[in-house]
């Protein structure tokens, strides 16, 4: 194929091409908790809710924003709360799905499915709070996290544990202080403390694990029921603050 001669010396102009609005790429969000997440829990059960709704934030809050980007432009004119209800359906789908199918026994797998149901009910939240334009990447959201799910009674005191997880893990970044105790008393105490966050009780969890036949139905009736009241709380918080001035981020 032979080039088109230039008119009077001069190059040929380049043919206009029409800007191509590629989709984002979905942001790669973890099922359940990442493995350093569990390593910091693991090192810190008294603070685990707060590592946890801290990472939630970092790892989730992109989540959320890109799935309330993709769902408005392919629901033009939804509704705020109609993204909620839809959030709410899915991640209520998901905490009744690994209640259902969770395959480690003991404590251990005890241990596995609250820290699993409370990472996916934080996924929920910071969804439900995109929907309302509430933005999921700001670190207050990792306060509403821990009064949600009923950690703490109030903002403030959710604050200061945040601010003490946060140093402990700025702490063991440089220094390497992980525990060294009795590896079942920190798996009990883990255990218990998800099990707060998640909105199951632990002893709950635990006869699911050890009756034979009884982790598919009460595993899946515990973890809808508290995932489905986790999301009328988010959903009259974050409705309250939808048609708020945005916040600003923390720099």
């Amino acid at each position: 194929m032979t080039d088109i001669p230039p008119v009077g010396g001069q190059p040929a102009a380049p043919t206009p091409q029409q800007p191509v609005d590629l989709p984002a790429v979905p942001v790669d969000a973890p099922e359940g908790p990442p493995a350093r997440l569990w390593d910091r829990m693991r090192d810190d059960p008294q603070y685990a809710p707060e590592h946890l709704a801290l990472e939630a934030v970092r790892r989730l809050g992109p989540e959320a924003v890109q799935w309330a980007g993709r769902a408005r432009a392919e629901q033009p004119g939804v509704s705020a709360d109609a993204l909620a209800d839809q959030a709410a359906r899915k991640f209520v789908n998901l905490a009744r799905l690994s209640g259902a199918v969770s395959g480690a026994a003991g404590l251990p797998g005890a241990v596995i499915d609250v820290g699993v149901l409370a990472w996916t009910q934080a996924r929920m939240v910071l969804h439900i709070a995109a929907a309302y334009d509430v933005d999921p990447l700001h670190h207050d959201r990792a306060t509403d996290l821990l009064v949600l799910q009923r950690v703490h009674k109030v903002a403030e005191s959710a604050r200061l544990a945040l601010g003490v997880a946060a140093g402990r893990e700025r702490a063991d970044a440089l220094f390497g202080l992980g525990g060294q105790r009795p590896l079942g008393r920190v798996m009990l105490q883990l255990g218990i403390r998800l099990a707060q966050m998640a909105g199951v009780r632990a002893a709950k969890r635990m006869i699911a694990k050890v009756v034979p036949g009884a982790a598919i139905v009460l595993g899946t009736w515990a973890n809808s029921s508290a995932t489905k009241d986790l999301a009328q709380r988010s959903r009259a918080l974050y409705r309250s603050r939808g048609n708020a001035v945005p916040e600003p981020r923390q720099p």
